[in-house]
């Protein structure tokens, strides 16, 4: 059992949970995450580690409550257990100095982004970050990563924050700056907003690294649900990645994949609507 030590609303549907796993904790590396269970046959959801604090024992979790099992977790109060935390998985994150980096993320994505932000600035990299979201108060980690970034730029769809539009406008003006222009860029997001950064910088000759965030079941590459096309090879998110070279990922069959499974999960959302509706008959 992990005891949750706080639990935080961030932005409506996200919290940040603290959550007490000393080998976790000990272990985890910046990109890596963790399979969470909370309990004895709930799903198995997969969970970037936002930050993790060896000497006290704890990760950090920041979580969007998308369906029933995320919602349970963010449920969970302080004091209170999660079952399972398995980890950490997944390769961690490429870092050494480029001398100049771009971290964009959008959303909920931020979270996965920030991890690897602190990272890339403690190796010694002048770090931009770009984060953007459809309104102001779904924007999160603002103040957390202008702790460590040379400028932070927020955009917003609605305009209520930060400059109206999307992470690829502000993105284009940094890369059209000769003092701003990064040798590496790091993408965390929604996959039409990634595959529109790798559209964007491939003619510059940017490196592009993306966090892909498929379906995963058992986290080791034995169930096959994060299945991934990249440079025309299968890769497994969850061995393979999570961060891949952007400029070689298959976005198309990705989509296809993960609005496959959304319809699927949207059916089964509906039967059990409707077996819980004839069981208070």
């Amino acid at each position: 059992m992990f005891k949750v030590l706080g639990n935080e609303t961030l932005a409506p549907q996200v919290h940040r949970l603290v959550v007490e796993a000393p080998r976790v904790a000990r272990a985890r590396l910046p990109g890596q995450f963790v399979i969470v269970r909370l309990r004895e046959g709930a799903e198995r959801i997969p969970l970037t580690i936002a930050d993790a604090d060896p000497k006290h024992g704890t990760i950090t979790l920041i979580i969007q409550a998308v369906g029933e099992s995320t919602q349970e977790i963010v449920s969970t109060p302080t004091n209170g257990f999660i079952q399972d935390v398995a980890g950490p998985l997944g390769r961690p994150t490429q870092i050494k100095n480029w001398g100049r980096v771009a971290c964009v993320g959008g959303g909920v994505g931020t979270a996965v982004l920030y991890p690897l932000a602190k990272a890339l600035a403690e190796a010694g990299n002048e770090v931009t970050t770009i984060i953007g979201g459809r309104s102001a108060p779904l924007v999160i980690l603002r103040d957390e990563l202008a702790a460590f970034s040379k400028k932070v730029l927020v955009t917003t769809e609605d305009g209520s924050l930060g400059i109206k539009g999307f992470v690829t406008a502000a993105l284009e003006n940094v890369i059209a700056d000769p003092a701003q222009r990064p040798a590496a860029i790091f993408a965390v997001g929604p996959v039409p907003m990634m595959a529109a950064i790798a559209n964007q910088t491939k003619p510059h000759g940017i490196e592009t690294i993306v966090s892909l965030n498929p379906i995963m079941v058992d986290g080791t590459g034995m169930c096959g649900g994060c299945r991934v096309t990249v440079g025309g090879k299968i890769k497994f998110a969850c061995v393979d990645g999570p961060e891949f070279d952007g400029h070689q990922v298959d976005y198309k069959e990705l989509m296809a994949r993960l609005n496959t499974y959304q319809e699927a999960s949207c059916r089964l959302e509906e039967r059990l609507r409707k077996m819980k509706s004839e069981e208070t008959r």
